[in-house]
């Protein structure tokens, strides 16, 4: 790593800090510390000039492109002009190609390890009252986001086989492992969308080595597979899901019986499982012993009226029958985490054209989405509320209300700025999340769609057909 102006790189680390209230008296203000970021850089093997975009200003201005709203590089670099200036800095140029260079300079690990060591520091330090009966649950699920259609994202993230070549976008999976306590994202992996080894599954096998012995995985029904529930056993793992009914059938009438439709039963080890090798297969046990609960929901207006909740949690007076319930309903926190990052944060359509810069931008939504989990827990401690009871687009709208205003205030009075972080924390905890229990919707838009008809060939194709006065049938 270059430290030719050490003075500098502080100096940027902490406007950083500022911007996500990582100083002062408040809590969690060594999330994103400088040992943390230097670290990262070293470890990336990071080297710069020391110019307009060494790497922290390069990472402040992706952040502030990724929660901006129409996600440009113009904007971004705009912002970039005005702080310089705002700071008795020289202006830069307003063409985007120096940033977009300084990005592609960057490697993607650097990314990665900034924003998974945020997730994973913000969740170690949470307040014993978030966690469940004193255990940390995580949760996992899938999603995909779609790209700029280009060569190289169509070769390294194609799109669905069922599509016509020219009218998809290329579009790549995402797995992601959060704390359900904080909402903090810890892991995460990027895959294609179709393809052996390109599932859900597999993204977690491949992330779930970052949990530690005692903690509980809380997922959907493509969890509940014999050979997941024994890994996961082998590394001192619980796990809390829905039977897939279409690999096995639960008959409440064998095993142990708990109470009603609670029983204790011992699942034999398939005769193959495709997705491990022969040493693996052979190093996993005859049998493994689950807990099936049968569920009934009595809510009106659920699709669901009852599902059946299988976990390792075998004790009946530690997890009750009603234990197992709350917890599998918290679940729907992970979908709509899941939403924030994709819909508030506009991740669901990605803008860089090559693969590359796909990931690392995917790194910076997930790092900018750590960062306001962070805030919300300040909040949360200070106001002794739950982080799950406050809004995240009520607390992104409201950061990004207060950072220029944050900034402004640097180099005057410490009190008044303290004041300012008190006043930011007590309105984001007053976006709270409304108490609607039970609730449910029509699933249906009441708006209408412009009326405009499906692109049906290729654009390059449309455009010659229009040149030849081609008219659409």
């Amino acid at each position: 790593m270059c430290l030719s102006n050490p003075v500098r790189i502080r100096r940027q680390v902490r406007f950083l800090q500022r911007q996500f209230l990582q100083e002062g008296g408040l809590p969690f203000t060594n999330i994103l510390s400088m040992e943390h970021i230097s670290q990262a850089l070293t470890d990336a093997e990071v080297t710069w000039k020391d110019r307009v975009y060494p790497p922290l200003v390069t990472l402040w201005v992706f952040l502030s492109q990724v929660l901006s709203q129409d996600h440009s590089c113009r904007g971004a670099v705009a912002r970039l002009i005005a702080h310089r200036l705002a700071h008795g800095e020289s202006e830069c140029s307003a063409l985007t190609g120096s940033y977009c260079r300084a990005r592609r300079r960057l490697p993607e690990r650097f990314f990665s390890a900034v924003a998974c060591q945020v997730g994973r520091v913000l969740d170690s330090q949470v307040d014993p009252k978030w966690l469940w009966k004193g255990r940390r649950v995580y949760m996992f699920d899938g999603t995909t986001v779609t790209m700029a259609d280009t060569p190289a994202n169509q070769q390294a993230y194609p799109q669905i086989p069922t599509q016509r070549p020219g009218l998809g976008s290329p579009i790549a999976r995402v797995g992601a492992i959060l704390s359900l306590s904080c909402g903090s994202i810890v892991g995460l992996g990027v895959c294609r969308y179709a393809g052996k080894g390109q599932g859900e599954v597999s993204l977690l096998r491949k992330l779930w080595d970052i949990l530690s012995p005692g903690d509980i995985l809380l997922g959907d029904r493509l969890m509940a597979n014999w050979a997941n529930i024994a890994m996961l056993q082998q590394r001192g793992l619980d796990l809390v899901s829905r039977l897939n009914k279409a690999n096995r059938k639960a008959d409440f009438r064998k095993g142990k019986r708990l109470g009603k439709d609670d029983h204790i039963v011992r699942w034999k080890k398939p005769s193959s499982i495709r997705a491990v090798d022969r040493a693996t297969y052979q190093s996993l046990p005859d049998f493994i012993t689950v807990r099936e609960t049968r569920i009934h929901v009595l809510t009106r207006g659920f699709r669901t009226k009852s599902i059946i909740v299988v976990t390792t949690l075998l004790d009946p007076e530690q997890t009750t029958k009603a234990d197992l319930a709350f917890i599998y309903r918290q679940r729907w926190n992970n979908e709509l985490d899941l939403r924030s990052i994709k819909s508030t944060m506009q991740m669901h359509d990605l803008r860089c054209k090559t693969p590359e810069l796909v990931r690392k931008e995917i790194w910076t939504h997930v790092l900018a989405y750590n960062l306001i989990r962070t805030v919300m827990a300040q909040a949360a401690s200070e106001h002794d509320i739950q982080p799950r009871t406050i809004s995240f687009k009520g607390a992104m709208q409201t950061l990004e209300a207060f950072q220029p205003v944050i900034e402004f205030m640097v180099g005057r009075n410490a009190e008044l700025r303290q004041e300012l972080y008190d006043q930011l924390l007590k309105c984001i905890a007053s976006h709270r999340v409304a108490d609607r229990p039970d609730r449910f919707e029509p699933r249906k838009r009441k708006r209408r769609f412009k009326l405009y008809d499906f692109l049906d060939k290729p654009r390059n194709e449309a455009k010659l057909d229009m040149l030849k006065g081609v008219k659409e049938k």
